[in-house]
């Protein structure tokens, strides 16, 4: 049976990083303004008006459970985790099969320069389930992005390694909305250790 839930859109955190070139630490434990990043990027898509966030869980999960506060949140674990963010993204996208959801708007753990107000330009894209949008800084696309259901299969299918949606988004540029974010956001990513230097 379908669950019904009021809000057509579910936040989906990609969270599942080993944080290889970090010496092994996972990205949802980074520490950013006294809370992991995990907290931060749900806090985020719950700011931009998702009511439902699923979380995708990997590299040490159980520590991830047990230290970060993700009371609400549907936790996947994604048992592939170290073959790359496109086995996050379909796990991820499989969880939503049966919520009712009609997109997903899909963030990474390791923005935190990414907050509520970009997230929720990008939310205000949905317009249904054909929906495709995706945030843009200074006009490159980044995240998050939001894929409609009708778009899941299609993204799903070509999620391999650490592309994620980046092939299925490029040969759908022409269905993608450009959500410009560049005045309110920063969409670095959390990578190396030179990257350390943005958490707080």
């Amino acid at each position: 049976m379908t669950e019904r839930i009021e809000d057509p859109v579910a936040g989906l955190v990609l969270a599942a990083g080993g944080g290889r070139r970090l010496g092994g630490r996972p990205k949802a434990l980074l520490v950013h303004r006294g809370r992991p990043l995990v907290e931060h990027a749900v806090a985020a898509l719950r700011a931009a008006g998702c009511t439902r966030v699923h979380v995708v869980l990997g590299a040490a999960a159980g520590t991830v459970r047990a230290r970060a506060e993700l009371s609400g949140c549907v936790l996947v674990e994604n048992p592939e985790w170290e073959r790359g963010m496109g086995s996050s993204l379909r796990a991820g996208l499989d969880s939503l099969d049966a919520t009712g959801a009609r997109a997903a708007l899909v963030s990474l753990v390791d923005q935190p320069g990414v907050g509520a107000a970009a997230t929720g330009r990008v939310r205000a894209a949905y317009t249904g389930e054909h929906a495709l949008a995706a945030a843009s800084y200074d006009g490159v696309r980044g995240h998050p992005v939001l894929f409609g259901a009708a778009h899941w299969a299609g993204v799903a299918a070509g999620a391999r390694g650490d592309r994620g949606a980046r092939d299925y988004l490029r040969e759908h540029a022409a269905e993608v909305t450009l959500v410009e974010c560049g005045d309110v956001a920063a969409g670095y990513d959390i990578d190396t250790e030179a990257d350390l230097r943005h958490l707080e």
